[in-house]
This record gives structure tokens, sequence and C-alpha cells, in this order.
């Protein structure tokens, strides 16, 4: 007891909390989290069902009809493809696979939650939408410029244009579009490029930064023109599913299709570096698809890695390393009868603090929590031992990874920026938010 005194009074002393009590922590903070609402996205345009709305109506006559089999057409098929929320989280953007892009004002959705039951359908106020705009094809990818917070950009894999909103103004019509080059095969046929991921920078205000589906990631400087000023290239022509930028804007980074992940330093001295793990251990391991990467906010050369089957991981990118690796249970363990979609490309997120990466899961209705702390304390670093983590003294609970069941399967996630609320995207268009209780606060943390 007299120790636990101690340890409150340094916290409050310094004001700030060491990195291996806030690892203690984390397992409360993993335990805390529950759904408590659900935003069906059943939104009209001029009185009519908006593109989403439509195709969660055809998906449910045809599950009713057991047609499931029948392939819908793909523009109508439903589902969250990306969130992003604005730096101080005020406002959140999602963005369909029905092509729908919408700016929802988050203290709306996350005080409507209140006092009802978790999975419970809500309807959102659509009068409190910044932006509801159907467009006409799917959209696949949506970014706040964080230099200027009115503007969100959106992007389609089957286009090759970057559509650029600003929230300031009421209108339907982007206030700016930036297009890729023209390429062309050896026969003289143009190639049909889509957008696949966006990034913005935070340093240089017109930079603007997109990955293709044949192995490019295009770099705009808006006060140029239209088209790419740069364009870095893989050497190979398989879809970047994402891209994220490091070390001041300079440093990007972009995975894909083929399961490499490349990097390209902009201050020169450094090209396209496609990273392969030799360890012996791993040299069997056949390459998967990476869906997501994602550098962890609260420790900078962590880059976390999401791929098609499910298994998530972090490469150390001072060093090459993988070292940590998550594999989710399989299916037939928990009965489930839902199998992996490979439809949807899932889109994890980390909190804002505790390095605890949100996993969309490949095959039930609910998120994985993983502890992705940056040592072997956590439960998925390569060189865990649990005998020694269990004699420790520092450890009040049991650190493992967390399985937060919800309502529907999800796609796509989005962490606020301050209070680590969870929003998750789901494969019916709808908006599950996923918080943390009211007891679990601050001091009861500290009183562990």
């Amino acid at each position: 007891m007299k120790s636990n005194r101690w340890k409150r009074s340094v916290v409050e002393l310094n004001g700030r909390f060491e990195s291996k009590y806030r690892h203690d922590l984390s397992a409360l903070l993993m335990q805390s989290y529950s759904q408590i609402g659900a935003f069906p996205h059943l939104y009209h345009v001029d009185r009519v069902l908006c593109p989403t709305h439509e195709g969660i109506v055809n998906s449910q006559i045809l599950q009713r009809s057991r047609a499931g089999d029948v392939a819908m057409i793909d523009h109508r098929r439903p589902g969250i493809s990306a969130l992003d929320f604005d730096c101080k989280g005020i406002y959140l953007v999602s963005a369909t696979r029905s092509g729908c892009l919408t700016v929802h004002d988050f203290e709306s959705l996350y005080y409507q939650c209140n006092g009802t039951l978790p999975g419970v359908g809500l309807k959102e106020d659509q009068s409190k939408h910044l932006l509801h705009i159907p467009l006409p094809q799917q959209l696949d990818a949506v970014r706040w410029n964080l230099a200027n917070q009115d503007e969100v950009a959106c992007a389609s894999t089957r286009s090759n244009v970057v559509s650029i909103y600003d929230i300031g103004y009421i209108s339907d019509e982007p206030v700016e579009v930036l297009k890729t080059r023209r390429s062309v095969t050896v026969v003289g046929s143009d190639v049909q490029k889509g957008l696949s991921d966006l990034a913005f920078s935070a340093v240089n205000t017109s930079r603007l930064i997109a990955s293709d589906t044949h192995g490019v990631v295009n770099i705009w400087d808006r006060r140029v023109g239209v088209l790419p000023s740069l364009e870095l290239s893989t050497g190979s022509h398989g879809t970047l599913n994402s891209i994220q930028l490091h070390a001041e804007n300079q440093i990007i980074f972009a995975a894909g299709k083929h399961g490499s992940i490349y990097l390209w330093d902009l201050r020169g001295g450094r090209t396209s570096a496609p990273f392969h793990n030799h360890k012996e251990a791993q040299s069997k391991i056949v390459s998967q698809e990476i869906h997501s990467i994602d550098l962890d906010p609260s420790c900078s050369y962590q880059l976390a890695f999401h791929l098609d089957d499910g298994w998530s991981g972090v490469l150390d990118v001072y060093n090459s390393r993988v070292s940590h690796v998550h594999c989710p249970p399989p299916a037939w363990l928990s009965d489930s009868n839902n199998s992996a979609d490979q439809l949807h490309l899932r889109k994890p997120s980390w909190l804002s603090t505790n390095s605890i990466y949100a996993v969309g899961s490949s095959s039930d209705h609910g998120i994985h929590l993983l502890d992705f702390f940056p040592g072997s304390s956590s439960p998925s670093h390569v060189d865990y031992n649990e005998d020694i983590e269990s004699l420790s003294e520092r450890t009040k609970l049991k650190k493992e990874n967390r399985f937060v069941p919800l309502s529907e399967g999800v796609t796509a996630c989005v962490t606020h920026p301050l209070n680590n609320t969870i929003v998750a995207g789901t494969k019916n268009s709808s908006l599950l938010v996923v918080s943390q209780k009211q007891q679990c606060t601050s001091d009861s943390m500290l009183e562990q």
C-alpha cells in the first residue's frame, strides 16, 4: 500500500506517467471499452434514399430471399470504407462503398448514445451533418487536411481524381480536383488508375499524397497545378492499399497487395526500398496482402500493419525488424459463421496513447484491442516471456489483448484524438460508438 501511495505522489509531482506505469494501466483501460451506440446510415437526399441507404435495403432484400450469393450492383454495395477525425475531434468524416461522403458532428453522435442500450440502432439527426454528398462511384479513402481543417479529401479505386471539399461552403461541388498523369500501355491504350489512400502533410500546406492501384505514390504541389509534381514507383503494378508519412513528413511508407512495405526519403539518399523479413523463423511465411499500415502516435518508430488473413503486427522502422505479432483466434473456435470478407479492406486505428491498436475482426462481430507496447512486456512482443512477466512486482493486472464484441462486423476504425473513443464503421454502413465506462477515471486507475 505504501508503494502505491509513493507511486501516485511521483505522478502528481511530475505531472506525467512513466511509460512502464502507463503500460500497467493499459490493461485496465482495455477492459473498460464497450459499445454504447449504433447509428445506421439511413439518410435521404431530397427525400430520396441516398445510395448507401438504397444499398442497405437491397442487401436486406437479398438476405430475406436467401439469394445472398447473387452479386449486387457494385456501386450500391453497402459498407464503410474509411473514417477520419479532424485534429480536435469535433467532426468525423465517413466514406462508403456506395459513394456517400458524410461529415458528422461527433458531439451530437456521442451524447445521443447516453441512456440507450448497446447495439440498439439510433437515428442520427441528419440536420447536424455538415456534408452529405452522394457521389457516382464508390469511395475508398478520406482524409482531413492537417493544415486546413476546413478541407476534407476523398478518393476512389475506380477513379484517378482526388476531390477536395471545403466544409465552410454549403456546396456539393469540390473546391479543387486533382488528377494523376495519363499512363499508356505498350500498345498505346490508356491505363485505368484508381487511388487507394490519401495523406496530407502537416508542415507543407500545399502537399497532398495518394497511393494508386498501379504501384505508384503520387505527390501534388497544389500551388503548381492539378497534376502530380512527383511520382514514386515501387516497380510493381500491384495496388498500394495504404500510405503513411513519418519523420517531419519527409519519409513515406506504403504497403499493399504484394505484402511488402516500401519507403522513400524525400530528403534524398533513399529511394523505394521494400521491407522483407529474413529471420529464419519467418522465412516460410507466404507474403499476405497488407490492408493497412499506421504509425503509432505515442511511439514514432512503431509502424503497425494489418494483413488480409486477420494477422496484425508492428515493424520497428529503426532496425527493420518485426517486433510484435498478433494472430486472431480461428473462426471455428468461437463457433462463428462469419467468414472473412474479401470485398472490404479492414482499416485499424491506434489509440492516441498507450500503444493500443484497435483492429476489426476478420471473422467475428467486434474489434481486437491489441497491446503493442514497445517492449518485451507486451503480450504480443516476439520476445515476450509469460513466466518472467508473471513474477514482475509491477504487474497489477494481467496484460493481454482483448476482444470487444459489437453488434456488427467492422471494416474501419478511427480513434478520437483527445478521449480515445473508438468509432467503428461496419459492413452494413453503420457507425458504432465504442467508449470507456464512466467509472474508469484517472483517479481509479491511479489507485490500482
